[in-house]
């Protein structure tokens, strides 16, 4: 029971993410499934795609009534998007791929959002380099499989490199592209869950209660945005995901090597 609280209780910080950054869900309920609630990898991030997929469409609605949601970009986007997603689940159904070769994926995948956020420099480059999304479609269509491939196979939900994505190639100002990334993440997660559907046994009722945490925690999360600037904790989130990042690297390498 205690777990099945603390694990809840993690649920509700991770819709707090989402509700204040635009992202960071899939970071935080992939290893809180594994390590906490006792899951596999294949189990924890196909449940993480339903998870982050409705809590990204719950986030949507406010950006979406404040007309922060580029849906010009998000249809040149979500298609490959989507796509990507569903063949990299596929790819995680192979023999060969284990639970921790994707952890390791995950981790790295991980490092690199850490860096991100703790690089942020987003904003800088957005007003240094010219907007002109009409030469940018089909880079930002190459952008979305390959993002949405990476998804599929490891669960993260990328917008860490889809908002960057959205301003520098689609020329999209910083609240449309959050926005527009959730929108973006509620869609492929469909079929990254469809992907991962004949290779696991899912708990219904957990994957229900958990959603619903991190439901309440994104409506937190939203009007937390008011209080709080998100600049303000992104950096200290990234560093947050950088030790996350080392402690599984450094658990699958010791577990292997034992």
């Amino acid at each position: 029971m205690l777990v099945w609280i603390i694990g809840h209780f993690l649920a509700v910080a991770i819709g707090i993410s989402l509700g204040l950054m635009g992202g960071g869900g899939s970071m935080l309920a992939i290893p809180v499934l594994i390590y906490v609630m006792g899951l596999d990898a294949k189990e924890a991030i196909a449940m993480s795609f339903v998870v982050v997929g409705i809590v990204s469409s719950i986030g949507l609605i406010p950006h979406w009534l404040e007309r922060n949601v580029n849906f010009k970009v998000a249809i040149i986007f979500t298609p490959p998007a989507m796509l990507g997603a569903f063949l990299g689940a596929r790819l995680a159904s192979l023999p060969l791929i284990t639970d921790t070769i994707q952890l390791i994926v995950f981790a790295i995948m991980m490092l690199v959002a850490s860096v991100s956020m703790i690089w942020g420099q987003l904003n800088q480059l957005q007003n240094e380099l010219p907007h002109s999304p009409q030469n940018h479609g089909l880079l930002m269509m190459l952008e979305g499989l390959g993002i949405g491939t990476v998804t599929g196979f490891v669960g993260i939900g990328g917008g860490f490199v889809i908002i960057p994505t959205l301003v520098l190639l689609g020329g999209v100002p910083m609240k449309e592209a959050i926005g527009t990334s959730l929108l973006i993440i509620a869609f492929k997660s469909v079929t990254g869950f469809a992907g991962y559907l004949d290779q696991v046994v899912l708990n219904f009722s957990l994957i229900a209660s958990f959603t619903l945490a991190a439901g309440v925690g994104t409506v937190s999360g939203a009007y937390l945005t008011k209080l709080i600037k998100p600049k303000q904790l992104k950096k200290g989130f990234g560093f947050f995901v950088l030790a996350i990042a080392v402690l599984i690297l450094t658990q699958r390498l010791i577990s292997d090597l034992g």
